[in-house]
């Protein structure tokens, strides 16, 4: 399968010559249409479909397009969306929509750049899910093609949730003391593979089994946590390690069905990051691991374990309520806070961020560099070496 094969044949060059017009056109794109975000969807497949009804939730934000290759992913989108959205097999046909306002992207990792770079030519703003884009030259083109006055967000949507903001903050603030490691997990038991109507489509819907279009369980599931270390370190890897293989789901996959990467960032801090497909224990975990104790992270959970002396029996007082902190065994203090659906939650920063013309947190710059350090992890896989960051990355970053 060509790798075209995902999109409608490439017409690249006609969106290029209508960019510079039409994105100057659209610098207050919102000005007597109620501040409504008409948004076309591409691609939608299981994480298209799954985010459409979020977007249904949310003031402000209208789904009028939907586009996919396949028809029944393409029907169910349509099916989901609020408001009989226009349907599109062609996504340089959606594009020329001048009714949209944005674009939420959820295709293979391997048309991300281009569909990105395409959006953006022609005035769009861009929610492009993680990871930002595939290999380093896919990379670097995205970030250089994103406008000022448009936004670009990366579907790490940890980096929109209110919980891991504010345990950010606690870390940044000293609540764990010297971060010297962090150990990350992720693991599942299942061969993630889907249905297949014919053999003909095996590639185009098992896309994530094949080197061809995608970074497998680094770029579909460690990069969410590779964001994170770079969050709380402000900093990016200086060099990863790693390994993994196909050891259990002999069928015909190239990405592994487990892997084990260890990076090394400034000031000897080590984080390590382990995927497994064949075990499901204690499934996503983060450990901030500093010299006053550890910060420990599920999806929407976190906890402190101070490190030292604590009486468990006791507790300790909350200063605000005068309650008594519980302690959960093996994991410590519960850290409360209230806070929506990360996935929604970044639906609502990017319309935020359209509306008020200010960057996300999660932008093209944060994610380059979690996408160039999963490509170093791929290569170092892959290749069996050491592999550094390379000082031009930060020279195209800046």
């Amino acid at each position: 399968m060509k790798r075209r094969d995902f999109v409608i044949k490439s017409g690249m060059a006609s969106l290029a010559l209508a960019s510079t017009t039409s994105v100057l056109a659209r610098i207050n794109p919102f000005e007597n249409k109620n501040n409504t975000i008409n948004v076309g969807v591409i691609g939608t497949g299981s994480r298209g479909n799954g985010m459409i009804p979020f977007i249904n939730e949310i003031p402000n934000l209208k789904v009028i397009a939907c586009c996919d290759i396949l028809p029944s992913h393409l029907a169910e989108g349509i099916k989901r969306a609020e408001g009989n959205p226009q349907g599109y097999s062609d996504y340089r046909k959606l594009l020329e929509n001048k009714d949209i306002d944005a674009i939420y992207m959820a295709t293979p990792f391997n048309t991300h750049s281009e569909i990105g770079i395409a959006s953006l030519q022609t005035g769009k703003h861009v929610y492009g899910e993680k990871t930002m884009a595939k290999g380093y030259d896919g990379i670097k083109d995205l970030v250089a093609a994103k406008p000022e006055n448009l936004i670009y967000q990366t579907g790490h949507q940890y980096h929109s949730s209110r919980l891991y903001t504010h345990v950010v903050d606690l870390i940044k603030n000293g609540k764990v003391g010297e971060i010297s490691s962090f150990q990350c997990q992720w693991n599942r038991f299942g061969d993630w593979r889907r249905p297949v109507p014919s053999p003909d489509l095996e590639k185009l819907i098992n896309w994530r089994m094949y080197k061809e279009f995608s970074g497998g369980l680094v770029a579909e599931l460690c990069s969410h946590q590779i964001d994170f270390v770079n969050w709380v370190l402000d900093a990016t890897p200086k060099q990863v390690m790693g390994t993994g293989g196909i050891d259990y789901w002999k069928d015909g996959r190239e990405t592994y069905d487990n892997i084990h990467l260890i990076y090394s960032y400034p000031n000897g801090v080590e984080a390590k990051f382990t995927c497994l497909t064949t075990n499901a224990k204690d499934d996503y975990q983060i450990k901030v691991i500093g010299s006053k104790g550890t910060i420990i992270l599920d999806y929407t959970q976190a906890w402190f374990y101070p490190e030292g002396n604590y009486d468990r029996k006791l507790g300790e007082v909350d200063g605000v309520s005068g309650a008594t902190v519980q302690w959960e065994e093996g994991k410590g203090i519960p850290i409360h806070v209230n806070h929506a659906d990360p996935s929604k939650q970044a639906l609502m920063d990017f319309r935020d961020s359209i509306l008020n013309n200010q960057q996300p947190l999660s932008n093209e710059i944060t994610g380059a560099k979690t996408a160039i350090a999963v490509q170093m992890a791929l290569d170092a896989m892959y290749e069996n070496k050491i592999v550094e960051w390379n000082s031009d990355y930060d020279r195209w970053l800046s």
